[in-house]
């Protein structure tokens, strides 16, 4: 791994950062912390439009400084002046204090995550006072969002104008290609890491006891996240319910449905005839989320797209029987009956031929995890995305310039 010395000072910006539960919000925290540990003085400056929706009465405008571990975290807060949400007034007035934080601390490089809300602003920003700027897509922006057309011109302007492009896995970095051509020569992809983590006296989840206390639970099932339409999850629940003609099965999410999409899901549970067997913990810190994962038979990640989610990574490093779909990064990390059973997407019948694959087969669930948590070990350790991170910023900031690597 290559280190440097330096006081340079870099900004972050995004929407998420702990304790906030997403997964930009886990990945920014390992980054900020990877770039610390390579001699950076990090600011993170978090923003985000859903304050305004959680608060029940005015409020002014400004942000507030907390130091974490050695991290100078900056929440960021726009004006609440009435109920109705005016996108442009939002955004200047983050700007507005993402400018005073910069004119505070005069950074040397911003790095933004997510082209949406916080790219096309930290961007703007950067050119206006000649700072390199970093910009790292991660998947809904360039997978849901470039769809939108009042926000297809920013996200074009903002890959334009980006000193460097990084994105967690190759579809995405072709699309900005196709969007933008010629990025290609300042952008990359690798994947995100995951942090080895002893899941041996990990506590047992009470609802585990109960589902164990069953004889009727069967092929015990899990996936955990925030779960949206990108999910799949609606393949799932109809692959659950093909398999339990045959043989028991429980599904188990370890999460919960956003909340525009709730009535939605709501509907579809119901109407599934497989209602009795879906259990929805609720949303939990991801550390309590965590301990569920050992104790799966199978962990099902069905999305239809899916930038390079932590949590598959995070159910292989807990040597879990994976089925995930070939999208994306899934596609570029699991190879099938060697680390995972791997299935195309928005396919339930696909899905329940594996799962019971895997009912049938204990002893190929244990092989497929362990080589699950050898590939995560091996393929997607810290020490290799933190190595791509280095030449990422010393290639920006001219500091003894490096060749790219192009995927972890």
């Amino acid at each position: 791994m290559s280190t440097t010395q330096t006081s340079k000072r870099i900004c972050i910006t995004t929407l998420e950062y702990p304790p906030d539960i997403g997964g930009v919000g886990t990945s920014v925290y390992r980054i900020a912390h990877m770039l610390k540990a390579l001699g950076y003085e990090v600011h993170v400056a978090v923003f985000h439009s859903k304050h305004r929706k959680e608060n029940d009465g005015t409020i002014r405008t400004g942000y507030r400084t907390v130091e974490d571990e050695g991290i100078l975290v900056h929440r960021i807060r726009s004006a609440v002046r009435s109920e109705t949400l005016a996108v442009q007034d939002y955004l200047s007035e983050v700007y507005a204090q993402v400018r005073s934080l910069h004119l505070t601390y005069q950074f040397d490089a911003f790095h933004a995550f997510f082209l949406n809300e916080t790219g096309f602003l930290t961007t703007l920003l950067a050119r206006e006072y000649g700072v390199p700027v970093i910009n790292s897509i991660r998947g809904n922006d360039l997978h849901k969002h470039i769809f939108n057309p009042k926000q297809h011109g920013q996200i074009a302007w903002t890959l334009e104008h980006s000193d460097w492009v990084t994105c967690v896995n190759r579809d995405l970095r072709r699309r900005a290609n196709v969007l933008v051509p010629g990025l290609e020569r300042r952008s990359n992809s690798f994947w995100n890491s995951i942090v080895p983590i002893d899941f041996a006296d990990a506590p047992v989840p009470p609802m585990i006891q109960t589902l164990r206390q069953r004889e009727d639970t069967g092929l015990l099932v899990g996936s955990v996240g925030r779960f949206r339409d990108k999910k799949g999850i609606d393949f799932l629940i109809d692959a659950c319910e093909l398999v339990q003609q045959d043989l028991p099965v429980t599904l188990l999410l370890v999460g919960d449905f956003v909340d525009k999409e709730k009535d939605y899901w709501d509907d579809l549970i119901q109407a599934s005839g497989f209602s009795d067997r879906i259990h929805v913990t609720g949303m939990m810190p991801r550390e309590e989320a965590l301990t569920y994962l050992p104790h799966l038979d199978v962990f099902a990640i069905p999305s239809v797209h899916d930038g390079c989610p932590n949590a598959m990574l995070e159910a292989m490093l807990a040597g879990c029987a994976v089925i995930g779909t070939d999208v994306d990064a899934m596609g570029e990390i699991l190879t099938d009956r060697h680390d995972a059973l791997v299935v195309p997407p928005s396919s339930s019948k696909a899905i329940a031929k594996a799962l019971r694959t895997l009912a049938a087969a204990p002893d190929l669930r244990r092989q497929l995890g362990l080589a699950a948590r050898e590939t995560v070990l091996t393929q997607l350790a810290p020490a290799v995305e933190q190595e791509n991170w280095a030449k990422v910023y010393q290639r920006v900031l001219q500091d003894e310039p490096v060749p790219m690597m192009a995927i972890a």
